[in-house]
């Protein structure tokens, strides 16, 4: 059996890693280039970085930044926020990046999830859905959750993997934030429509919550800001809960 990832997410606003509610109500929680070496040192199995207004700011992401984290870590590292173009990504996976996300470019350009694969590798390309219920549906939003698309959740998740993601990492923009836990549902719907790894994020508040998410749906790892930024969960405190639940877990 695969060992399940816990990873730490960095969401970038002005080169500092900030964190909000519903993608709202955004607070400062720390220099990133420090927390991301701390999430290392730790024992995080992957950290990934957001840089969240880049799309609306139409501007590439902050790569001098992306630089200065990769070479103070040894983990696999995501970087997305502004991504529109092949030659990006070139550029990011120059800087230190292992593995590109991608969000509002590919609904906008879903041929750019090919090209990238096509180029770099499907393990390459993580493709980030930002996901909210409205009217009873599941819906995909854009532009840091500022723009609801015509997309229905699930039917995206599977034209991305038809594309060649390698990798969805799902956020619940109901949950995000709140603390409350996972959205478990949608959550495992996508599991069940797709064939590719799967990344649970929003909503994180309690070690339990990762152990509910890993028990009660199939994803492959769990992804969390607030709890590890202001310390209210530490990395190695989590993974050893949930090696106690019998959870297979990456021990460092």
């Amino acid at each position: 059996m695969l060992k399940k990832r816990i990873i730490a997410c960095l969401d970038i606003q002005e080169g500092r890693t900030v964190k909000g509610i519903n993608f709202k109500g955004i607070r400062d929680a720390g220099d990133p280039v420090e927390l991301g070496a701390k999430y290392a040192a730790q024992g995080v199995d992957e950290l990934v970085f957001l840089d969240i207004t880049a799309t609306i700011e139409k501007r590439k992401t902050l790569i001098e930044l992306v630089r200065k984290i990769s070479t103070t870590i040894n983990i696999p590292f995501t970087v997305g926020g502004g991504i529109r173009s092949v030659d990006d990504v070139a550029e990011l996976l120059n800087a230190g990046a292992d593995k590109i996300s991608i969000n509002s470019a590919a609904v906008r350009n879903p041929e750019l999830i090919r090209q990238i694969a096509n180029r770099f590798g499907s393990q390459c390309v993580v493709v980030a859905i930002d996901t909210k219920q409205t009217d009873q549906r599941e819906k995909v939003f854009i532009k840091g959750g500022r723009e609801e698309t015509q997309w229905e959740t699930i039917n995206w998740a599977q034209q991305c993997v038809d594309y060649g993601a390698g990798e969805i990492l799902l956020t619940s923009m109901n949950k995000d934030g709140t603390k409350d836990g996972f959205d478990l549902g949608i959550t495992q719907k996508i599991n069940e429509a797709i064939s590719i790894p799967v990344i649970a994020s929003g909503g994180a508040g309690t070690k339990q919550h990762f152990a509910e998410a890993f028990q009660k749906t199939q994803v492959d790892a769990c992804l969390a800001a607030s709890i590890f930024h202001f310390g209210e969960i530490s990395i190695p405190e989590l993974k050893t809960y949930l090696t106690q639940q019998n959870i297979p877990i990456r021990c460092n």
